[in-house]
């Protein structure tokens, strides 16, 4: 035998077990992935995209006039379109990495660089699957708003106002609340977007709304909804997704998420139920769209507690969303005289609002909820900064987008066409055949 041969063997086994040891090493340092986490996600993440096409679009769609239904979808899809686009060129690095001063995130992530199958991020799940979730709530955001500008507003227009919108108002708040950003810090509680989606949203509509102006006719001339039909499908589109919307934002197969899930349906449920009774004694009859619209207010406002309250604080707050909203739109509407055609922020802002203060109180053991929060003053006060904090930021950067938008390309069709229907003078198509 070769006496080499020996000393070779040892060499061979010493690179096998370091190459072994190495590669175990490689495997450990990888993402520790929860498959059922995973498999609840990517259902949670289809439904949040389920409630915007198609929920959301035959929700608004039913709501508008018959000459303008396909106009309300465009936007719809067009929106879905660009923020998706837009989430993996650099709006989810910003709301997610890094950043200094907790205020923005960095670039690092741009386009995805160092996103891979491998890596993870908001629990055991694939960072790709991360991306794909919360960009499902950068899409459903800005869709919200376009309910206040609707048979109105260019298709054009709305489009550039959300490039603008979402780099300058929704990806800075996703950080400060989400992100690790100064209110993450400070101690805000809202796990699926109260702050983040219906405060931005709802502000940003009511602003549109007013700069924009009213539709011809209103208020003296009633706009009803064409198609209560197509409302009522869409809303339970709307209520079926947001289980994803809540019970996903707990990032796993969880209690947490069972618990999410159940207090979202009953206070949507209170909420409907509440808003038919105020209908029946003060106008008489319970309308289908109403009872509708009010199941949407107890989802809105359950939004932010939805982490933090129990059975019986959704119910209170169920009860209280359908009051305070139903009120709200009387407010704007026939006080204000404001034209915010599918009330966008009497629902989605007021509701997120109630909602984010609420939990303050619903959240703390002594009135059912989980007890995972700080003192009831203390967390009122940390509630009410985030909440103003986003409120002027939101209306400030919607003033300063719609005036560029305005000088720019304008924001508003022309009386002929708003007369003709947004769907044949933006689209050149008809929901309809007698059109």
């Amino acid at each position: 035998m070769n006496p080499l041969t020996p000393f070779r063997r040892l060499l061979t086994a010493t690179f096998l077990f370091l190459g072994t040891t190495a590669t175990s090493l490689a495997g450990d340092a990888e993402a520790v992935i929860n498959s059922g986490d995973t498999a609840w996600i990517l259902t949670a993440t289809a439904l949040v995209l389920f409630m915007t096409m198609p929920g959301l679009a035959l929700f608004y769609g039913g709501l508008v006039r018959s000459k303008n239904v396909l106009s309300v979808m465009a936007q719809c899809a067009g929106i879905a379109c660009l923020a998706s686009v837009l989430w993996v060129v650099a709006l989810y690095s910003l709301a997610f990495k890094g950043g200094d001063g907790g205020w923005i995130g960095n670039l690092d992530a741009a386009f995805l660089n160092g996103v891979t199958t491998k890596t993870s991020a908001g629990g055991e799940i694939p960072e790709t699957l991360w991306v794909m979730f919360q960009m499902t709530f950068a899409i459903i955001t800005p869709a919200l708003y376009i309910g206040a500008v609707v048979e109105r507003m260019k298709f054009s227009a709305i489009m550039l106002f959300t490039a603008f919108w979402l780099v300058l108002v929704y990806t800075p708040v996703t950080h400060w609340v989400w992100g690790g950003g100064w209110l993450y810090e400070m101690g805000v509680q809202d796990l699926a977007g109260g702050i983040v989606v219906h405060a931005t949203a709802g502000v940003s509509a009511l602003i549109m709304a007013i700069m924009l102006g009213k539709r011809r006719g209103f208020p003296e001339h009633p706009h009803p909804p064409h198609n209560p039909g197509m409302v009522y499908i869409g809303a339970g589109m709307l209520w079926v997704g947001w289980f994803g919307f809540n019970a996903g934002s707990q990032v796993g197969a969880s209690q947490a998420a069972g618990m999410s899930m159940l207090v979202t349906h009953l206070s949507a449920a209170t909420a409907g139920l509440v808003w038919a009774l105020l209908e029946r004694t003060l106008n008489g009859k319970a309308s289908l769209v109403g009872l509708v619209t009010g199941l949407i207010a107890g989802l809105a406002t359950i939004t932010p507690a939805s982490g933090n309250v129990g059975p019986m604080g959704a119910i209170a707050i169920g009860t209280i969303a359908a009051v305070v909203c139903y009120f709200a739109i009387n407010l704007i509407r026939s006080k204000l005289k404001i034209d915010d055609s599918l009330d966008v922020f009497a629902v989605h802002g007021v509701g997120g609002i109630l909602g984010t203060i609420l939990l303050a109180f619903f959240g703390q053991k002594c009135l059912g909820g989980l007890g995972n929060l700080k003192p009831m003053g203390e967390q009122l006060g940390i509630q009410l900064t985030g909440l103003g904090v986003t409120i002027v930021w939101s209306a400030v950067a919607t003033v300063i987008i719609m005036i560029v938008v305005k000088k720019t390309i304008g924001i508003r069709v022309s009386e002929e066409e708003e007369d003709r229907g947004l769907d044949l003078t933006d689209h050149g198509e008809s929901g309809y055949s007698e059109l």
